[in-house]
C-alpha cells in the first residue's frame, strides 16, 4: 500500500519513538466533493470509502488500523485521555491525549486549525482541534493540562500548528471581534478590516499560535491555507461559498513507538 502523503514538523521527525502528520486530501478512495483522502466518520461519504481513507492513515503512522482513534469533535474546550480504542460511542471532545504506545490520537478539520502535541522527554502527546470558539474558550489549553495529568511538563511541550485557514480568506461579521477584545485588547492584532464594511479578516492561524505561547508552550505553525490549497485540503468555507451539499475532512495525528 503506498501511504497517504502528509506535512510533517521538521523537529518532531527528529524524535525517536514518534510519528506524525497532517494529512490533506491526496491519496485515498473517496470520489466526488469527497475526492479523495476524506476522514470524516460525520461526513456524507461512503463510510466504506472514509474506513478505507482512515486504514491508510494509521498504516501511515505505523500503528494498527484499529489503534487510529479520534474523539466526537463538538467545537468545545474539553480534552480527554484515552489509553485504549474507544470500546463504545465516541467521546464528545476536541482534544485527545495519551501516553499509550501503539495508539495514535488525531482531530479532523476542514478549516479549523489542528494541533498537534508532543512532550518527547516525558513520553506524552496531545492533539486539538481548534477552531475560533475551541481556541476562545480554551481547548489547547485543557490539551495542555491533560497531557500535564500523564507526566507532561508545560516547558517540554511542543506545539506545532498544521494547514488552517489563512487570514486573507476568513473574513468574519461585524459582531465577532467582540468575545476576543473582551478576553484580551491586545487580540486586535489579529483583526484587519476586509473589503466590505464593518467586517474584519482574522488571522485564525496567529491566533492560535499565541495562545500556545502564552499557555507557556513553544507554538508553531507549518503548512498552507486549507482555503486556497483546493487541490491539497478540505475546505468547509470553500463548500458553503460554493453551496455544495456536504464536504470532507482531512485528518492530523499523532503516535508514540517504542524506541
Amino acid at each position: 500500500m503506498t501511504h497517504p502523503p502528509a506535512i510533517q514538523d521538521e523537529n518532531f521527525a527528529q524524535h525517536r519513538g514518534l510519528s506524525h502528520g497532517w494529512f490533506g486530501r491526496e491519496g485515498g478512495v473517496s470520489t466526488g466533493i469527497f475526492a479523495d483522502l476524506n476522514a470524516g466518520l460525520g461526513s456524507g461519504d461512503d463510510r466504506e470509502a472514509v474506513v478505507e481513507n482512515r486504514n491508510r492513515i494509521a498504516a501511515a503512522l505505523g500503528v494498527a488500523p484499529e489503534m487510529l482513534v479520534t474523539p466526537y469533535q463538538v467545537h468545545s474546550a474539553d480534552a480527554v485521555v484515552v489509553d485504549a480504542p474507544f470500546p463504545g460511542d465516541r467521546p464528545k471532545a476536541d482534544g485527545i491525549v495519551t501516553a499509550t504506545e501503539g495508539l495514535a490520537i488525531g482531530i479532523v478539520t476542514a478549516d479549523c486549525g489542528p494541533v498537534l502535541f508532543s512532550d518527547s522527554k516525558n513520553r506524552v502527546i496531545g492533539a486539538c482541534h481548534a477552531g475560533w470558539k475551541g481556541a476562545l474558550s480554551g481547548v489547547m489549553e485543557a490539551t495542555i493540562e491533560a497531557m500535564e495529568k500523564l507526566g507532561a511538563k508545560r516547558d517540554s511541550i511542543r506545539a506545532v500548528l498544521g494547514p488552517t485557514i489563512g487570514p486573507k480568506n476568513y473574513e468574519v461579521g461585524p459582531e465577532f471581534p467582540t468575545p476576543f477584545l473582551q478576553e484580551d485588547t491586545d487580540n486586535a492584532r489579529f483583526f484587519r478590516p476586509s473589503e466590505n464594511d464593518g467586517h474584519h479578516m482574522f488571522d485564525l492561524p496567529a491566533y492560535i499560535v499565541a495562545r500556545l505561547n502564552r499557555a507557556g508552550v513553544e507554538g508553531s505553525s507549518v503548512g498552507p491555507c486549507t482555503y486556497e490549497d483546493e487541490a491539497g485540503f478540505f475546505s468547509y468555507r470553500r463548500t458553503t461559498h460554493r453551496a455544495e451539499s456536504d464536504y470532507g475532512r482531512q485528518l492530523s495525528a499523532i503516535a508514540l513507538h517504542s524506541t
